[in-house]
């Protein structure tokens, strides 16, 4: 019984690492979009990777036929998600960054940005992995593109008032 067991195990372990070596370097692009870090420094990214891997890992015996890399974006995008909602308080606010124009949009654009366009997940089950309407999945991609195609312009020039002479 243990030695079946302990090749059993032997088997999952193998069968995780050729995943992750499969998949990891993707899932560490998302991760790194996310959280609109520099590829070269992205701790929160690799940390945000491992704890999905973890929790894929602790799963994986569960998956029968489903897709591993789908459970382990899943992961990544409900654990980024809660990790911004309890850093920013209420999913807004952007952290400004020179290099990233990713760092413009806000944790939830970014999220539905990165699903729906870098992943190719459908409007319907982004919207059902983040708990929104279609509808407003749409809205906010959308707002999302807009913000990237059409930055902000600096502040406007002062007009200056001539006095009649």
């Amino acid at each position: 019984m243990r030695q079946r067991h302990a090749s059993q195990g032997a088997r999952r372990a193998r069968e995780f690492e050729a995943f992750v070596a499969g998949a990891a370097g993707r899932l560490l692009h998302a991760a790194t979009l996310l959280t609109a870090e520099p590829r070269d420094a992205n701790p929160r990214a690799r940390r945000l990777l491992t704890l999905a891997l973890a929790h894929t890992y602790a799963s994986w015996d569960r998956l029968r036929g489903e897709d591993p890399y789908d459970r382990a974006r899943q992961q990544l995008a409900v654990r980024f998600a809660r990790s911004a909602w309890h850093q920013y308080g209420s999913f807004g606010r952007p952290r400004p960054s020179a290099d990233n124009v990713l760092a413009r949009l806000t944790p939830q654009q970014r999220l539905i940005l990165v699903l729906r366009l870098y992943e190719g997940v459908a409007e319907e089950q982004t919207a059902a992995l983040l708990g929104l309407p279609t509808e407003r999945v749409h809205t906010i991609c959308a707002r999302a593109m807009a913000t990237l195609l059409h930055p902000p312009r600096g502040p406007a020039p002062t007009r200056v008032k001539v006095a009649p002479s």
